[in-house]
């Protein structure tokens, strides 16, 4: 947990906020220390504060459309990078963009939605590169820009929806089943971390009350991640409720009979 230092807690949050680049509504500040001032110079100490993202992680339906707007009004751009070499396709005349986009095999797939998310990005005024990077089973594409806060949105709500709409586009344009995540900066490792810790305290509570909790809503990626955080824990169960984009987890005890 990031530790900061100043000669008030004041001094040391601004200190952590500006670091993060995140601002005091989306962060978990905890003063561990207040300054002392001390006596003629001896036993001075500063104040520290530990700060970072908060985990709140409801997509709200505003936010959403918002994003949804910005897309019905965005056409292809010419050009995008990407960390790995992908053929762009030939430009196409407007009444077939339609038609292309879709059937598309996978790499022809995934530069139409980096095309997509740089697009996007241009429109919430926060113009972004686009990378391409494969992990495992999942294809990340990381949105590198000066302005991580507008496209991280307050408790990470802008990046969420990019993600829900991301994941859509490539269901819709790709011959083949796709997984996708959008990342920004180092949110989503953060956020790993958040939810490993979620995961066991939420289990905790459980296994402590004998009674279900129901998580907020986060991007199938993020359930899936507290599920394999809770696998091994013979005394738990976990399932999905809702629809996309408002799905949630349930933790609940294994019933014994």
């Amino acid at each position: 947990m990031p530790i900061y230092e100043g000669s008030t807690a004041a001094e040391a949050i601004q200190k952590g906020l500006a670091a993060l680049n995140i601002t005091k509504d989306e962060a978990v500040i905890e003063v561990l220390e207040e300054a002392k001032k001390g006596f003629l110079g001896m036993g001075k100490k500063n104040a520290r504060v530990s700060i970072e993202p908060s985990v709140t992680e409801e997509i709200s339906e505003a936010v959403t459309e918002t994003v949804e707007e910005v897309i019905e009004e965005a056409q292809p751009v010419a050009q995008v990078t990407v960390t790995e070499t992908l053929e762009t396709p030939e430009p196409v005349a407007e009444p077939s963009i339609q038609q292309v986009l879709s059937e598309l095999d996978d790499e022809a797939a995934l530069t139409q939605l980096a095309l997509y998310l740089t697009n996007i990005t241009k429109e919430l005024n926060a113009p972004a590169l686009v990378k391409m990077e494969r992990q495992e089973n999942l294809i990340v594409f990381q949105l590198d820009t000066q302005k991580q806060g507008v496209l991280i949105g307050k408790h990470g709500k802008m990046l969420n929806a990019l993600q829900y709409l991301a994941q859509v586009f490539i269901h819709r344009v790709a011959k083949n089943k796709l997984s996708v995540v959008v990342n920004v900066g180092d949110y989503r490792q953060k956020r790993q971390a958040i939810l490993e810790r979620l995961a066991q305290r939420t289990a905790e509570k459980v296994k402590r009350t004998g009674q279900p909790v129901f998580l907020e809503p986060m991007p199938a990626f993020e359930r899936k991640q507290i599920h394999s955080a809770l696998s091994k824990d013979d005394a738990i169960q976990t399932h999905s409720e809702g629809d996309e984009p408002y799905r949630y987890l349930v933790v609940e005890p294994v019933r014994k009979y």
